[in-house]
């Protein structure tokens, strides 16, 4: 049987998972492919530190250029992160004409375009399934399973930590900053967990799959990006008692202007034009779709596609084995390409797209769940619908708990369809008012229709 052979570059958490995959499941593997995997090198930044499964010491080095240098090895797994030295790792390798098979969100989303290049010209193929929800097969499904499909929507709970901490504050009315201490202590969440409630972990994922799905390399400062530290207690209660369950959601939505809704209150230059909205921000789903039920640190994507229709994935996002079985899914795809002497049967990433677009934040229409604290007094609500009403954005519904006169309570409206750029108008005149205290909380209601 062909033997081919796999150097790594980090042996952490998540490469001695990749490693320990490999011895149990190896013999699998090569029945399956009709090619031997093996390992010949893995570099570590320390022989002796500790992981969750053991690597045999005689393949380990300190050194990450005897794996890249070593012409026996022809996959160079990369599993250090970052981009840093990680880019340099990687851009040697593909120089040499070796595969790489990486994890790296972070690189692929600030590097792509120059990546896929170097691939490119050393003749060499760069797969990436790990990068995005762990164990979900998401890259392959979007590549080959929809190849003969236009990708119009796609919903995505990528990022494990956010999604546990905003599970927990719904099913126990609890605080963020209290349950984000609680899932620090417990491993969930990083320290500082910036990356992951800020948004921007789930920016680096929903920025792969919107280039994947529309043929266009999205740059991810063109990403509209919020967290989650803005959602409170009550906020879950109130979306509760409507009818919803909030989500950090990544979007990526086909945006067509002879389609897209617009109403008596937007005017015909305030319509949005063609392109791509590619955002992640907190959402409030309807209790009945999908991907209310996806909780704890699972994640989720919801595809439509316009042969295939609506699916989802789901699946652990993150950890050594979920990540290890996306990373031998792809140094499997390799093999085969190495076995058969030929490149990849698709391409991992074509830029197929000249004219695409993503569309500012300000474009997007849609509906609004809006918490004010407000002075209960007579008169307070009539001015802010007069506001509302200036920038034409239509309310459906107001709830205000009884309060006594001259105290602060909560008013929360939803708002039917407006731009973007309207609700950041009127909201930020409504801040302004003597009534209102604090700032305006906004969140975004998705219908997915």
């Amino acid at each position: 049987m062909q033997q081919v052979t796999l150097g790594m570059i980090g042996g952490g958490t998540v490469g001695s998972g990749v490693f320990h995959a490999l011895q149990q499941n190896g013999a699998l593997m090569a029945a399956r492919l009709g090619v031997q995997l093996a390992f010949r090198k893995i570099a570590v930044k320390a022989i002796d530190e500790p992981r969750p499964y053991p690597i045999d010491r005689n393949l380990l080095t300190t050194d990450w250029r005897d794996v890249i240098n070593d012409p026996a090895i022809q996959i160079v797994i990369e599993l250090v992160g970052g981009t840093g030295i990680a880019k340099t790792m990687v851009l040697a390798a593909l120089a040499q004409g070796k595969t790489v098979v990486t994890a790296n969100k972070a690189l692929l989303s600030a590097h792509g375009p120059e990546l896929f290049a170097a691939a490119k010209k050393g003749g060499a193929s760069l797969y990436y399934e790990a990068s995005v929800c762990g164990g979900i097969p998401i890259i392959k499904t979007l590549r080959e399973g929809f190849v003969a499909n236009r990708i119009s929507a796609i919903y995505g709970i990528v990022n494990g930590t956010c999604n546990y901490i905003l599970t927990r504050m719904k099913q126990e009315g609890a605080e963020f900053s209290d349950v984000l201490l609680d899932a620090q202590k417990q491993g969930y969440a990083e320290t500082p967990p910036d990356l992951d409630i800020d948004g921007f972990d789930a920016q680096h994922k929903i920025g792969i799959l919107a280039s994947l799905a529309h043929g266009f390399w999205v740059d991810h400062h063109e990403i509209h990006t919020e967290g989650i530290r803005q959602i409170s207690r009550i906020d879950m209660q109130f979306a509760e008692q409507l009818g919803y369950t909030i989500k950090l959601l990544g979007i990526v939505k086909q945006i067509d202007a002879r389609s897209a809704k617009s109403t008596t209150r937007t005017s015909k230059s305030e319509k949005a034009s063609n392109g791509v909205q590619v955002s992640v921000y907190p959402t409030l789903i309807p209790n009945a779709h999908v991907l209310a039920s996806v909780n704890g640190v699972f994640n989720a994507c919801f595809v439509r596609g316009d042969v295939v229709g609506d699916t989802l994935f789901y699946g652990r996002g993150a950890g050594k084995d979920a990540t290890a079985s996306a990373v031998l899914s792809d140094v499997a795809d390799a093999a085969l390409d190495l076995k058969n002497g030929s490149a990849a049967r698709i391409p991992p990433f074509v830029a197929h797209a000249a004219n695409g677009r993503v569309l500012p934040i300000d474009d997007i229409v849609s509906r609004y769940y809006v918490r004010l604290s407000v002075i209960d007094r007579p008169g307070v609500l009539a001015r802010i619908s007069a506001i509302f009403a200036k920038e034409k954005i239509g309310i459906s519904s107001v709830i205000q708990p009884e309060g006594h006169e001259g105290e602060s309570v909560p008013l929360i409206l939803m708002l039917h369809d407006a731009q973007n750029s309207a609700m950041r108008k009127a909201l930020a005149q409504i801040s302004r008012l003597p009534a209102v205290k604090g700032n305006p909380v906004m969140i975004r209601v998705e219908s997915f229709e």
